[in-house]
């Protein structure tokens, strides 16, 4: 199979319409919906006593309020951790072509600090519960990635290592290649979409904030740490990180979050075991 699309969806009066735009502009918004119905979920399962424990977190209001703040500390955060983890020296000399974010390059870590940063600074004005809040957006996050993997795909970036294997895909550099973005795709976005659904809608771990976070945060960690093995390192600095340790930065990273679901999940069992004696 040839990768070879072209980064371009469609255009608008001659406006250049791509599908990495298109996949975020989705993305934040199958994840609003998400919310908004988990929440609705959520208001008509407590009754009056444990609702009010919850629901001087978030309105429906808040929602909506908060999709302007993350979409600015999703892309804010997300370009900021391409150019300083991933490609300092060429934006150095070109910084110029830190704006041009419609070309792709965006990191996933850079986004869910940004995303997290915003998402705390909302909730402490609007005095809102932070991890019951961030409960909610996580559910829906995995689309997002789902998008952004492919978007990956069609831009022909992010690259898989070199195989030889019966899927490989040809990239527009000629090498046959393990198309690592679909497997990222797949994990991050389909896997832990459906592990998410189950811990939502049916363990309802909504119960219990921060759980369904921590879910998340595992998860993502242990699925991008296993694709990161079948793609190739994105910097200088993660390949010599790869060649003296044997793990690239984004496996380091993945741990951090995982390392960072498994505390949450460790205070919200704690919290759990606490409550029912």
């Amino acid at each position: 199979m040839f990768c070879n699309f072209s980064p371009v969806a469609f255009h608008v009066f001659n406006f250049p319409i791509h599908w990495y735009s298109l996949a975020y502009i989705f993305g934040i918004l199958f994840a609003f919906l998400l919310a908004m119905h988990l929440r609705k979920t959520i208001e008509q399962n407590f009754n009056k006593n444990m609702k009010g424990d919850i629901f001087k977190i978030s309105s429906k209001d808040d929602l909506e309020e908060f999709l302007n703040y993350a979409v600015i500390g999703i892309v804010i955060g997300g370009r900021l951790g391409h150019v300083l983890f991933y490609d300092f020296d060429y934006y150095i000399t070109s910084p110029a072509e830190i704006f041009k974010v419609w070309r792709g390059g965006m990191s996933f870590f850079g986004g869910f600090l940004g995303s997290i940063t915003s998402a705390a600074i909302f909730c402490y004005y609007k005095k809102i519960n932070f991890l019951h809040f961030a409960d909610l957006w996580s559910v829906g996050v995995p689309i997002g990635l789902f998008f952004g993997r492919i978007a990956n795909f069609i831009n022909g970036e992010l690259l898989g290592k070199e195989s030889d294997i019966a899927w490989a895909v040809v990239f527009k550099d000629g090498l046959t290649r393990h198309p690592s973005q679909l497997y990222e795709a797949f994990g991050e976005g389909v896997l832990l979409f459906c592990l998410m659904l189950f811990f939502a809608y049916v363990k309802r771990v909504y119960a219990y904030k921060g759980g369904l976070s921590g879910i998340f945060c595992i998860g993502y960690g242990i699925a991008r740490f296993i694709c990161e093995f079948f793609r190739e390192p994105d910097s200088l600095f993660s390949y010599e990180l790869l060649i003296n340790t044997g793990l690239n930065i984004n496996q380091y990273m993945s741990i951090a979050i995982f390392a960072l679901g498994a505390i949450l999940l460790y205070i919200v069992n704690s919290k759990k075991h606490i409550k029912e004696h």
